[in-house]
Formats: C-alpha cells, structure tokens, sequence
C-alpha cells in the first residue's frame, strides 16, 4: 500500500471504532483512535499473517497489551479478513466473539489475551524467546500505552528483552500524554522515556504517530536491527480525527451518545472523503 491507501486505512478503521463503541454504548474510544495509523501501517504492509489460518506457526505476532484498545485491534481484523465486519456490530455483546479486551480463545487473530495493564510485553519477550528456541524467523510486535509505562512490569520486561538481545521483537508505546486520570506526566512522569529506554538496551525512535510514512520507516528499521530489541515511541493525540475527543482525558472510556456519534461520524467521512478525492 502506498501512503494515501494507509492513511484510508486508517481512519476507515477509525470509523469502524466509532460504529463499535457507539453500538456497544461502552468501551474505550479515545486510545483506540489514536493507534489507527499504526495498526493500518502493520496490518496492511508488514505483517507476515494468513487470515485464514489464523494459528499459522510462521505468522508475526501482535500483543495489544493496551487491551482496552480492541475495538481498533478488532477493525484492523475484521479489515484483513479474519472475520465478518458484521461482528463488529456486537462488540462487547453476549452472543459476539469480540470481548471487551481482547481474548485469544474468542477471537480469530488475537495472539494474546490481554486488557491487565503491564503484562503485555512479558509475553511479548516469551513468543520472541520460544521463536529463537524453534529456530523461527517470525517477528513479535507489542502496543503499549504511556500510561502503562508507569507498571513496574513493564520495566522488569524491558530488562528482560535487553538481556536475551530479543532482535525480532519491537516495542510501540501509544504517546499521546492522557490517560484516565489525567496526564502521565501529572499522574506518575514517566519521562525522559527515550532516555530510559535506551539506558535498558533498547534500540530506541521516537516518530510522529500518525504519520503513516514515519510509521513504515520506523517498522523497516526496527525489522533489520540486530542484537538488541527495538523500541517505537509515537507522538499521538488520543482521539485522533473526532474534534471534540482530542486531547481529552474525558474521553478515555467514554462512549459517545446518539448526537456525539452522529458528528463524529460526519467528521470522519469527512476526512476519508478528502484522503479519497487527493
């Protein structure tokens, strides 16, 4: 895909988050949209998967461990294929596959169960080990938000990974400064986080997350690096592409009512209008 096929991409994903949560009337909607551009970038151009075989051995993994983010996790899926785009219409229901966070005994496609903050990258750092141990060349990518930098979990699996020189596994932290009380560096700073992510061994780019091109770039680096784990820390704005959601903490696990939909669904055909017509 070329730059204006990713940047589509994403915020058609954008518009299947927004369908999601305001059917369900719950769920997480400001995270999700600000992770769009990069689950279109991996999805859509750098994942080695097979939809159709979605415990294909060889696949690259994804562990969303920001797991209140599914709802992009489950429209980047559903866009390649691994199930009906008309389950997104039951996200969160009783009688759908797609959980609240994400579960890998529901959903096709997910490689980890996931949603308690902190654990993600541990099992992210056990599918790159298990790959080296089975002489497996596929890679194993992991989301984080910024404010789950703040577990202690996290940071003993950034030393975990540095130590066993886990070359085939990239790390994506979801900057966009908020989380549900407020800002991170009001909540617990967690800066300067490229410093301190290089200080643990890790190959380390900060990029500006919603720059599809940017995104492509850092993934093909991050691929080719050798003896060290990767790091990717994007510069986002949670609630990319609805105007009244950005930049506001308030809209971390807020669902829009019928009005907030309606403009926010106009904003965003908006946006795929023009991406379309350039």
């Amino acid at each position: 895909m070329n730059v204006r096929e990713l940047e589509i991409a994403a915020d058609r994903l954008r518009l299947d988050v927004l369908e999601e949560i305001a059917a369900a009337q719950s769920g997480h909607i400001g995270g999700a949209l600000s992770i769009c551009e990069l689950l279109a970038v991996l999805y859509d151009k750098h994942m080695n998967i097979r939809p159709g075989e979605p415990a294909w051995p060889d696949r690259d993994r994804l562990v969303l461990s920001k797991g209140h983010a599914s709802s992009a996790l489950y429209a980047a899926l559903a866009a390649r294929g691994y199930f009906s785009r008309g389950e997104l219409q039951k996200f969160r229901a009783v009688d759908g596959i797609l959980q609240g966070h994400p579960s890998m005994t529901k959903t096709p496609g997910v490689d980890m169960s996931s949603g308690s903050l902190g654990q993600g990258l541990s099992c992210a750092n056990g599918m790159a080990l298990a790959g080296r141990i089975d002489h497996k060349s596929y890679q194993v990518y992991c989301i984080c938000g910024d404010g789950e930098m703040q577990e202690g979990q996290i940071w003993e699996a950034l030393m975990t990974a540095a130590h066993y020189k886990l070359d085939h596994l990239t790390l994506f932290i979801d900057r966009n400064g908020l989380q549900i009380d407020g800002p991170t560096t009001q909540v617990m700073n967690i800066e300067p986080l490229k410093e301190k992510l290089i200080a643990f061994g890790w190959d380390t780019q900060v990029i500006a997350g919603h720059d599809v091109s940017a995104i492509d770039q850092a993934i093909t680096r991050a691929k080719a690096l050798r003896g060290k784990p990767s790091a990717i820390i994007l510069n986002t704005v949670k609630g990319k592409g609805v105007s009244f959601m950005e930049n506001v903490a308030g809209w971390h696990g807020t669902p829009p009512d019928s009005s907030q939909a309606a403009q926010a669904r106009e904003e965003l055909e908006a946006r795929l209008k023009k991406e379309e017509q350039a």
